[in-house]
């Protein structure tokens, strides 16, 4: 029911406010147009502006070819010489979004296919049990209500694991078979078990280890130092996940201060801080070659000992890889309405400006209570994250763009990034994958860990780099 009244509420409120715009605000006319049909790049409102009216920094930057954005408006000087203003669409019309919501299923088939067939292959060989029987202590604490040594252990640590890598494409399947197993233990079947939501909201925390797809576009823009957010990234995601873990927890009556979970939390951030000590004597290029090794190499070695149980548990190898791949065809295909109401909802709320509103609402607030008011540029990628991956993702190369890579706004966007998963896509995916209608308090309590993340991600940004501009 929540997400239900979420997805209502994305429509109404953007409807709402493109039709204020379109009445009140001149230039506005087509703003439905651009809601229904319009592309991301798409500008409006571009208008010759006159350059004496602008600062001085500001026209040398659009002087050297630059542009330049002040809250919703970007300058820049046009091919013809002339210096203007305008507006940018950073989100396609909800007629591009179901189309893309389709291809990103589509997209998702081959690689659904080849981890489910995997992981179809380890459960004949009974590695999945086996990896469940590890885990089995601490899960059985933070889990009350799974048998012991269920599979959907095993799924689990497998999705937490890729996510703590980095890995998104074998994160996916991986947690759509945990769900699936969850799944089959719940005994409402279109409401979410406490199980399935505990999971979810650590998932959606999106704890990693290293944020090499951060680190790459930081590279890729000439930041002096593409590997000094990391550390701070780690920090960042690892609070939001403790403050997923507490909320369910607590919602939940799970005891965290039990022995076992301490000793599991403790071991992890152990773990956690070995892994900074090591990474910190490295160079960007070294980062790099450790986390391509580590990551990828992890892959196909599981691939290995997967096909070598198999070998000696004597099964049919390929059969049990096509039935998984099968499945995983099936998923990708059921998800596909799912996720184009909630894509469609997400462009319609983004594409009529409610989230310029909100970020130009902030930044005035926080100018006139006097505060430092530097992190409000990297909010665009923090308030559009639980929202859409590649969309923050665009907010922070942006942010970058403007403000230059090495600034305040670029290493705050960047930490920012690489604090959480997206929430909404995360809960229409994997929900709609078993077909849960209820979720109860999930959206809530990973809301809560988004937040957490967002306020450590700024408290740690002013902590590493409040001396930058």
């Amino acid at each position: 029911m929540a997400l239900s009244r979420i997805w209502a509420a994305f429509i109404i409120i953007a409807f709402l406010a493109a039709s204020f715009q379109c009445i009140f605000i001149r230039g506005n006319t087509d703003i439905y147009s651009r809601m229904v049909v319009g592309k991301s790049g798409d500008t409006s409102r571009t208008k010759v502006i006159d350059t004496t009216a602008i600062p001085a920094s500001v026209f040398t930057l659009l002087k050297n070819g630059k542009t330049y954005t002040d809250g919703t408006t970007k300058y820049s000087k046009s091919a013809a010489g002339q210096y203007i203003s305008y507006h940018e669409q950073h989100a396609d019309g909800v007629i591009s979004t179901a189309k893309t919501a389709v291809d990103i299923s589509i997209n998702l088939i081959g690689i659904m296919a080849l981890f489910m067939g995997f992981m179809s292959i380890a459960e004949r060989a009974g590695g999945i049990r086996l990896l469940s029987k590890i885990i089995g202590p601490f899960f059985s604490k933070l889990f009350p209500e799974l048998p012991r040594n269920h599979p959907a252990m095993g799924h689990m640590v497998m999705n937490f694991s890729a996510n703590l890598l980095g890995l998104d494409n074998a994160a996916t399947p991986f947690g759509l078979k945990a769900m699936e197993s969850l799944q089959e233990l719940n005994p409402n079947k279109d409401t979410a078990s406490n199980s399935q939501i505990m999971f979810l909201c650590l998932h959606a925390s999106g704890l990693t280890l290293i944020p090499v797809s951060i680190i790459a576009i930081r590279a890729s823009l000439n930041a002096s130092n593409p590997t000094d957010i990391f550390i701070p990234c780690m920090i960042a995601t690892f609070a939001a996940t403790m403050t997923a873990m507490l909320v369910v927890s607590f919602k939940q009556k799970i005891n965290i201060f039990q022995p076992v979970i301490m000793l599991w939390v403790l071991g992890i951030s152990a773990v956690m801080s070995l892994m900074v000590i090591y990474l910190k004597s490295l160079n960007y290029t070294g980062v790099q070659t450790f986390s391509g090794i580590l990551s990828n190499g992890l892959i196909l070695a599981i691939f290995f000992v997967i096909i070598l149980g198999a070998l000696y548990k004597k099964i049919d190898i390929f059969d049990a890889f096509i039935d998984g791949a099968k499945g995983g065809f099936e998923i990708a295909v059921k998800i596909i309405p799912y996720l184009v109401g909630m894509l469609v909802a997400i462009s319609l709320l983004r594409t009529s400006g409610t989230f310029e509103v909100i970020i130009d609402g902030m930044r005035n607030l926080f100018s006139a209570l006097g505060t430092d008011t530097r992190f409000v540029a990297g909010l665009p990628t923090a308030l559009i994250r639980p929202l859409s991956g590649s969309a923050a993702r665009g907010m922070m190369i942006d942010t970058m763009t403007t403000y230059g890579s090495d600034s305040f706004a670029g290493s705050l966007s960047s930490i920012l990034q690489g604090t959480s998963d997206t929430t909404f896509y995360v809960v229409a995916v994997y929900f709609g994958a078993v077909s849960i209608k209820n979720t109860r308090y999930s959206i809530g309590a990973m809301l809560i860990a988004d937040l957490a993340g967002i306020i450590t991600s700024i408290f740690l940004a002013y902590l590493f780099f409040g001396n930058t501009a």
